[in-house]
C-alpha cells in the first residue's frame, strides 16, 4: 500500500461566501488522517423572513465534529459574535482547548458559565514572539487594529510553509482602545524563513476604494456634535466598539452631561474591557435611576441596538419609555454605525418612531460619525504588498466580495482561488487547488435546541405564517362510523370567507358531508381518511379566502 503523502489544507466551514458565522479549519498530515486546529466559531442571527423564530444561525460543523479526535486546538482571533458567538454552543461536540487573547477569554468564559460550561478550557495566549504548539501547527497572534479591542491575526506555521490568517483588520494607527497595526511587524513576519506561503485575508470592504480612516477622526465631529445639542443626547454604536464607547462618553463629558450607559451587552462589554486592561480612563457613569433625575440638556445616554434589535435599548426607546427615560421633542438621536445590510427595515422603523416624537436623527451618511473597522481596497493592497504571499484565499466576504479580492491578487500575480464554504483548498503545492467539496450548512438555535436548517420545523413554521392553520377533529365509534359532526379550529385566517358564512362552519359542514357518505373502507383506513379530511380543509380554505392553510387531523377511534 502506497503511503499518502502529506499535505496542507484550508476548508472554510461559514464566513466565506457570506459575511458573519465564521468558521475555519486548517489541517496538516497524510490525506484523511491531517491533524487540525478550528479557527473561530462564530454565528449569524436570523430575520423573520427566512428564519422566523430562530435565536441564533450557527454552522453546521457535522464534518468538524466528526473528526474531533484530530483537532489538536481552537483559536478564536476576537469577541465579534460572528467570531465567537457560536463557541458555547459548540464546543461540546469539539471538546478541544481554546487559544485566544485575554479581552476575548474573559468573554468567552462567561458564554461557557452562561451555558454551564467549564471556562478553564479556555487559555489566555500572549502576543507574538509567543506561540502555541498544536500538533504540527506552530501558532502566533499578532495584534491589529479593529472594531473591538485585542484583534488579532494568526501565524500558523506548518512543515508545508508559513500561512498568515488575517481575522478582521484595519490599518489604524491610532484606535483610541486597542493596538495599532504596526507594519513593521508585518515586514518582520514577511521577511521570516522562506516568507509567507498562504495568506486568508478578510474581504469586507474590498469595494471600498479610497484608504480607511482613522477611529481617532471620530472624536472632533462626535464632540462638536454633542456639544451643539439642545435636549438629551441618545447616541447608538456597536456594544462591541468599546473605542467609540469611549470616544462617545468623552464627547458627552466634555459638553457637560452625565454619562449613562443603557444595555446588557454595552455594561458587560465595557466591564470586560477595563478587567481586561484593555480599557482605562473611561468617564464616570450614572445608573439609569439617578439618569432620571438629571436634566434633560445635561444627560447623555449611549445605548444597545444600532441594527434595530426588537429587544435592545433603542427599540425601547422608540417604543417609548424605558427604565424610566424617555425621548421627547428637541433630544437628539445618534447612529455611530453601519447598518448591516438586511436590518435596514428595522433601523427605518425606529427612525421614524424617533421622528413622530420631534426627536432629531442623525445617522452616517455623510461618513462623519462613523469608520469602519476592516481595511479598505487599497489598504489590502498594502498588506498584499507588505507580505507578498506566494498565493491568497479571500474570505470574510460574501461571494461578489471574494471574487473581487481574488481577481485584485490574480492582477498582482499572486495565485488566488475563490473559496466558499465546504471548498476543501489544497495549500501545499504553489498554487491552490480545490481537493474535495464538503456539505455544509446551517444550524438553529431554537429555544434552547439546536436545530439543522433542513429538518423542516422552520419550513413548517413559514408555511404556518405564509397560510394559517386549521386543526381538525373527528370521533368515530366502535364500528368506525362518524360519532357527531366533525369540527375545525382555525388560526391566521380571515373569519369569513367568499360566501359570506364563517370559514370555521363552512369547513365543518363540507367535512360532516364527507364523513356521512364515505366509504367504510376509507374511514377504517387512517392514513387515506387523514389525507381526505386534508384535501376537503384545504379546498374549502381556497375557494373561501384564497388560502392553502397547513392542517392537522385528530382522529379518535372509541374501542
Amino acid at each position: 500500500m502506497t503511503k499518502k503523502k502529506d499535505r496542507l489544507i484550508y476548508l472554510p466551514l461559514g464566513g466565506a461566501g457570506e459575511i458573519g458565522m465564521n468558521c475555519y479549519v486548517y489541517g496538516y498530515g497524510p490525506e484523511g488522517r491531517e491533524r487540525l486546529i478550528v479557527v473561530d466559531l462564530g454565528l449569524t442571527f436570523p430575520d423573520m423572513d427566512t428564519t422566523p423564530g430562530v435565536d441564533l444561525i450557527l454552522p453546521d460543523i457535522s464534518w468538524l465534529a466528526a473528526r474531533a479526535d484530530r483537532i489538536e486546538a481552537i483559536f478564536i482571533t476576537h469577541a465579534h459574535e460572528d467570531h465567537i458567538g457560536a463557541l458555547a454552543h459548540l464546543w461540546p461536540q469539539l471538546k478541544a482547548q481554546v487559544f485566544c487573547r485575554r479581552f476575548t477569554g474573559m468573554l468567552a468564559a462567561m458564554k461557557l458559565e452562561d451555558r454551564g460550561l467549564q471556562p478553564n478550557v479556555v487559555s489566555v495566549v500572549e502576543p507574538r514572539p509567543h506561540a502555541v504548539e498544536a500538533g504540527p501547527f506552530r501558532v502566533q497572534f499578532v495584534p491589529v487594529s479593529h472594531s473591538i479591542p485585542e484583534s488579532s491575526a494568526l501565524i500558523i506555521d506548518t512543515p508545508a510553509g508559513r500561512v498568515v490568517h488575517t481575522g478582521d483588520f484595519k490599518l489604524d494607527g491610532a484606535p483610541v482602545v486597542g493596538e495599532a497595526f504596526a507594519p513593521e511587524e508585518w515586514h518582520a513576519i514577511a521577511k521570516e524563513g522562506d516568507g509567507v506561503h498562504a495568506l486568508m485575508c478578510d474581504s469586507t470592504n474590498i469595494f471600498s476604494p479610497r484608504p480607511g480612516r482613522s477611529e481617532s477622526t471620530l472624536a472632533e465631529p462626535l464632540t462638536a456634535l454633542v456639544a451643539g445639542a439642545g435636549g438629551m443626547v441618545v447616541a447608538t454604536t456597536f456594544a462591541s466598539n468599546v473605542a467609540r464607547l469611549k470616544t462617545l462618553a468623552e464627547a458627552g463629558r466634555a459638553a457637560g452631561r452625565s454619562v449613562c450607559l443603557l444595555g446588557r451587552a454595552m455594561k458587560r462589554m465595557v466591564t470586560a474591557a477595563v478587567e481586561s486592561g484593555v480599557l482605562t480612563d473611561f468617564p464616570s457613569t450614572v445608573s439609569p435611576e439617578q439618569a432620571v433625575d438629571i436634566g434633560r440638556e445635561n444627560l447623555m445616554l449611549i445605548v444597545t441596538g444600532s441594527q434595530g434589535e426588537r429587544r435592545a435599548a433603542s427599540a425601547q426607546l422608540a417604543r417609548g419609555k424605558y427604565l424610566g427615560l424617555q425621548l421627547a421633542e428637541g433630544d437628539l438621536f445618534l447612529f455611530s454605525s453601519k447598518t448591516i445590510p438586511g436590518n435596514e427595515r428595522g433601523v427605518i422603523r425606529i427612525m421614524n418612531a424617533f421622528s413622530e416624537m420631534g426627536v432629531d436623527v442623525v445617522d452616517d451618511h455623510d461618513g462623519l460619525y462613523h469608520v469602519s473597522g476592516h481595511a479598505n481596497r487599497p489598504d489590502l493592497e498594502g498588506v498584499h504588498d507588505l507580505l507578498r504571499p506566494k498565493m491568497l484565499i479571500p474570505m470574510h466576504g460574501e461571494h461578489r466580495h471574494l471574487r473581487e479580492h481574488a481577481k485584485v491578487a490574480s492582477d498582482k500575480g499572486i495565485a488566488s482561488e475563490v473559496a466558499t464554504n465546504g471548498m476543501m483548498i489544497d495549500l501545499t503545492s504553489g498554487r491552490p487547488q480545490v481537493a474535495e467539496y464538503i456539505e455544509t450548512g446551517r444550524v438553529y438555535l431554537d429555544g434552547n435546541v439546536l436545530i439543522g436548517a433542513m429538518d423542516g420545523v422552520v419550513r413548517d413554521r413559514i408555511r404556518m405564517a405564509l397560510n394559517g392553520h386549521v386543526m381538525v377533529t373527528v370521533i368515530l365509534d366502535e364500528q368506525g362510523e362518524p360519532l357527531g359532526d366533525a369540527w375545525a379550529d382555525a388560526m391566521g385566517l380571515a373569519e369569513t370567507g367568499k360566501s359570506g358564512a364563517p370559514l370555521v362552519e363552512a369547513i365543518e359542514a363540507d367535512l360532516t358531508e364527507f364523513l356521512n357518505r364515505a366509504d367504510h373502507r376509507v374511514l377504517k383506513d387512517d392514513d387515506k381518511l387523514d389525507e381526505a379530511l386534508r384535501r376537503i380543509v384545504r379546498q374549502v380554505a381556497m375557494e373561501e379566502v384564497g388560502k392553502k392553510p397547513e392542517v392537522t387531523t385528530v382522529v379518535s377511534r372509541l374501542d
